[in-house]
């Protein structure tokens, strides 16, 4: 048993060696993706197209706002990911409009365009950039709102899977008792990192880079943000399932949880075609034509509208900062060639006059900058 042990150890290293651990996410993220297709086109291939525009149109206009509510309460628990992580780095100067602002887009864009961890940290760094934030900050706020959300996750299927573990059974193939297994496996991982949280160390990460991680009732505040986030973007899509064949809520959010998980882990551009192959396997009692509808338009309002709206909410504050500058520097120009035109007075006197007439132009410029930009002070 040691030796072999000893055998895979020395395997493991050598593929870490040889190929590196962004290497191995890559293939696992091509493996999913690859099953995905696979698994769409055999679903797919015989769907009737007429009976998917007939459910889209058959769809009540108070469900589609009913469900558009819920959407916007889990974007709501959204940007509480930003705000907690901001009072974790001890960044509490920083109002709650600008977290949003940076959640709401990070996230939004980030998920959509894939590369998240790339695209969503320069887009939070565009915006705290404005507030005194340097890349060390935004790269806690980052993991802290990851954390986050891998902790919401956790817990959502651990008790998902231990409570009711035939739920994801048409989806992974395995017996009742391994499925839950693995749920009661999440929940004491969460409950291992609780207890480690009580002994006091928290400190992780390498000695030029270290985090301290929140405590053990932070920890709490973050599985409770992250479980509601997703409970919220859950009821939206139960309320657009068929109202038959029924199926309660819990089971729903265990499929769901589990699709969203897989189609975050293949990095796919906002989770495409993997999140709807998982819920269209996972749910096999619907027909294919209506379930197809509901996921349809779940994308719409969960993916598309709020992409067009983050991306419309980004570029209006750009220009509008571009533009402030532009104004500034026009309303600067004159006040210093006037200065320098003045004659009769010593140069460090001048120099110091031109200093100070620059700090005032930027104060000044800077606070009509705080009226005018979306999200208020710089």
């Amino acid at each position: 048993m040691q030796g072999a042990s000893n055998l895979l150890s020395a395997i493991a290293s050598a593929v870490r060696k040889r190929i590196g651990w962004s290497s191995l996410t890559g293939i696992a993220s091509l493996a999913i993706v690859a099953v995905t297709a696979v698994a769409m086109y055999k679903l797919l291939h015989d769907i009737d197209v007429q009976s998917v525009i007939a459910a889209l149109k058959a769809q009540p206009p108070h469900t589609l706002l009913l469900a558009s509510g819920c959407i916007a309460a889990g974007y709501l628990m959204l940007t509480c990911y930003d705000v907690f992580a901001l009072r974790a780095i001890g960044r509490t100067a920083i109002p709650y409009r600008a977290a949003a602002l940076a959640s709401f887009t990070s996230y939004t864009i980030g998920h959509n365009f894939g590369a998240t961890v790339v695209t969503a940290g320069v887009i939070r760094y565009r915006v705290y950039a404005f507030w005194g934030l340097r890349i060390r900050d935004v790269a806690a706020i980052a993991f802290i709102t990851s954390l986050t959300y891998w902790l919401g996750n956790a817990s959502v299927l651990g008790v998902g899977l231990s409570a009711i573990p035939d739920a994801v059974s048409a989806l992974d193939r395995l017996p009742t008792a391994a499925n839950r297994f693995i749920g009661l496996t999440l929940l004491t991982g969460l409950a291992g990192y609780f207890l480690w949280l009580l002994r006091g160390q928290r400190r992780i990460g390498r000695s030029n880079w270290q985090i301290v991680v929140p405590g053990p009732r932070s920890m709490l505040v973050q599985v409770s943000i992250g479980s509601l986030e997703l409970v919220f973007v859950a009821l939206a899509t139960y309320v657009l399932l068929p109202p038959q064949p029924a199926l309660d809520f819990p089971h729903l959010l265990t499929i769901f949880a589990t699709a969203l998980l897989v189609g975050v882990t293949s990095h796919a551009p906002g989770s495409l075609g993997v999140m709807e192959a998982v819920m269209l396997l996972g749910l096999p009692q619907f027909k294919k034509e209506e379930l197809l509808a509901c996921l349809l338009t779940f994308r719409l309002l969960y993916f598309v509208l709020p992409f067009a709206a983050a991306v419309l909410v980004l570029g209006v504050r750009e220009f509008r900062s571009v533009f402030g500058g532009i104004r500034l520097r026009n309303r600067l120009l004159p006040s210093l060639y006037g200065l320098r035109r003045i004659k009769g007075r010593p140069r460090v006197e001048t120099a110091r006059g031109l200093a100070q007439a620059h700090a005032d132009a930027v104060r000044s410029g800077h606070r009509r900058a705080r009226e005018e930009t979306l999200y208020g002070d710089h």
